[in-house]
């Protein structure tokens, strides 16, 4: 086990000074350098798991936070880590979980476990990498839900968010797995997303609305209607903090900012992002927020690259025509954003070098 966390971290590109050095320069980097709008340099490099495809569809594609790791799961019942280098992407480690299509799978804001709900289970795995060792984590006292699939990690570390029926979102504390409280909506609570700092959360319904809750006292400090949404299908909050990206049934995506969300009770979004013409299902920020991913599963190549802070699609991607992206599931950017990752029904997790960021 403890190998493998060697393992892990002997892929990551820098050492610990070059963090420091990149955390102190990090913002005026990216303000004298930003991001150009318009034709974003992209390349497709090997699927991130071709050296072990898998024959169902791919649910998680996620980015180890410290090291140079990819994580994907899928309906074919495993979970399975990969050395990213662009070019061979090789196996690190791959766990079958008997009889258990992998939901969602997550590593830890530590990135010391990976936890993965299934399909149809109540109960969930937690893979703990230290002691290389699977456990199950059964009945949770107080926790009243027939299924556990969708579920956040707080950036903090401190909790797990479990998405539960009748508009109720649970949280567990993250180190010992037991139940703290639970926060409800009205309607169905669809998606989730953690402030950076762990301090919030935004949730958004299926009629519409988004609450904002805060997590110690778990009270909603506001709630409002997603401008011209019958249904919430789900929600990001940048890596700055600063904005709000709310997707849904019809496939538009509204921007806004934190400040509109917290102190107004109509609040305007910056950008109605319209480019998709299917209920959007998932979205992701970049780390440096130049970008939002935005994605559909109900039709092939239903993919864009959002540029922030013009909020315009960037032309270029995907390749017109090309039909690679086969049902978008899930999409992630690696720690500063030198690569993409979006997994898809046809078993891929498929990977692109962003080639402004410098590394990983």
């Amino acid at each position: 086990g403890v190998c493998l966390i060697n393992r892990l971290f002997h892929f990551t590109l820098e050492s610990d000074e070059d963090e420091d050095l990149l955390r102190k320069t990090g913002n005026f980097v990216s303000r004298s350098d930003a991001l150009p709008k318009g034709l974003l340099e992209i390349k497709m490099c090997k699927n991130a798991n071709h050296t072990r495809l898998s024959d169902a569809k791919v649910t998680t594609t996620q980015f180890h936070p410290a090291a140079q790791v990819i994580l994907t799961a899928g309906i074919d019942q495993s979970i399975s880590l990969f050395q990213v280098d662009g070019k061979t992407n090789p196996k690190i480690q791959s766990i079958h979980l008997e009889r258990f299509p992998v939901y969602k799978a997550r590593f830890s804001a530590d990135g010391e476990q990976v936890i993965a709900t299934g399909l149809q289970n109540k109960m969930f795995y937690v893979y703990d990498m230290m002691a290389g060792k699977v456990v199950p984590v059964h009945n949770i006292r107080g926790l009243r839900e027939w299924k556990i699939t969708k579920f956040e990690v707080s950036p903090d570390g401190l909790f797990l968010l479990l998405i539960g029926t009748s508009g109720y979102l649970h949280l567990l504390s993250m180190k010992t797995k037991e139940f703290v409280g639970s926060m409800k909506v009205n309607g169905q609570a669809i998606a989730a997303s953690f402030t950076p700092d762990g301090s919030m959360i935004y949730t958004n319904s299926d009629e519409g609305e988004v609450y904002i809750w805060d997590v110690k006292s778990r009270k909603c400090l506001t709630r409002f209607i997603d401008e011209g949404c019958l249904r919430g299908t789900c929600i990001a909050v940048s890596r700055n903090g600063q904005y709000v990206a709310c997707g849904s049934s019809s496939g538009i995506v509204n921007v806004y900012t934190r400040d509109a969300c917290l102190h107004q009770t109509n609040p305007k979004p910056v950008k109605a992002i319209k480019n998709l013409v299917t209920a959007t299902t998932s979205l992701a920020f970049n780390p440096t927020t130049e970008m939002l991913a935005i994605a559909s599963k109900a039709a092939d190549d239903a993919v864009k690259m959002i540029h922030i802070p013009s909020f315009t699609a960037f032309s270029n991607f995907p390749v017109a025509g090309k039909k690679i992206i086969h049902l978008a599931q899930e999409m992630d950017f690696s720690p500063r954003s030198g690569f993409f990752s979006i997994a898809t029904n046809r078993g891929q997790a498929l990977l692109y070098r962003v080639k402004h960021y410098a590394d990983f």
